[in-house]
């Protein structure tokens, strides 16, 4: 198995992430993408200690939408922020989390669309996959991966919640639809309707952590080793055993992230 989005250099694991590391090992975790802030000093050093501690893990690094006010002045800093950040971070693999929130909006709409097309464009020219939040952005989000992906962007719409409109045109595009913990929730109904028909190929599987954790475990902090009970909820969706979905979801991963 593996976790395919997490926050791990958040201050939140800071403390104890040695156990945490070893607790996702126990639960046989092969590895894990953690998501970096681009231009955080504290994510950066976190990131650090975490690769002598788990060899195993990779790394996406991005702006995120709600960041995107502080390159509101030239949005294409964003980009060579980031740019400069994965060529000194050698187990970077993607660019991300990149893209569109218009639920709190805290930055504005027009500022979120410049600096997600300069990280999309930055993902082009270097022949990287983008990892994808877009919440409540959904049109303006495909729209623009369309217009500056160009037909060879590859990439994931990370913590899907969307509905089967948007897995259909994510994967139109030729991503994969990652699906974290919300999953497991009892209203979550539609959203389980939908992940029924994401082909097993297309599939990846993550925490989010520590971001909404899976039943039982809802309200607590969410960690990697958590990501088993996100599996076995789609297993039981397609009609697999959930050893079968770890081990086509892992494949899924190295297809997109490489090594």
């Amino acid at each position: 198995m593996i976790d395919s989005h997490c926050h791990l250099a958040d201050e939140v694991f800071a403390a104890d992430l040695e156990e945490v590391i070893a607790r996702a090992r126990d639960a046989e975790l092969e590895g894990a993408l953690v998501v970096l802030a681009a231009g955080e000093e504290q994510e950066s050093a976190q990131a650090r200690k975490l690769e002598g501690l788990w060899p195993d893990v990779r790394f996406a690094v991005g702006v995120h939408p709600h960041q995107a006010h502080a390159f509101a002045d030239d949005p294409q800093r964003a980009a060579d922020t980031v740019r400069a950040q994965i060529q000194a971070t050698p187990r970077a693999r993607a660019i991300g989390e990149i893209g569109l929130d218009y639920h709190y909006d805290f930055s504005p709409r027009d500022v979120q669309q410049r600096v997600f097309r300069a990280q999309v464009r930055l993902a082009r020219e270097a022949q990287r996959p983008v990892v994808v939040h877009t919440r409540e952005a959904d049109g303006d989000t495909i729209d623009i991966l369309r217009e500056e992906g160009g037909g060879a962007l590859r990439g994931v719409l990370h913590c899907f919640t969307g509905d089967a409109a948007l897995a259909r045109a994510g994967l139109d595009l030729g991503f994969y639809i990652s699906l974290a913990g919300i999953v497991t929730f009892p209203k979550a109904g539609d959203l389980r309707e939908t992940a029924r028909r994401v082909p097993l190929d297309r599939l990846l599987a993550e925490t989010d952590s520590p971001f909404l954790a899976p039943v039982p475990h809802r309200g607590k902090r969410n960690e990697p080793a958590h990501v088993g009970l996100v599996i076995a909820a789609l297993a039981e969706l397609h009609g697999v055993l959930p050893s079968e979905l770890g081990a086509r979801t892992a494949v899924n991963f190295h297809t997109l992230f490489g090594a």
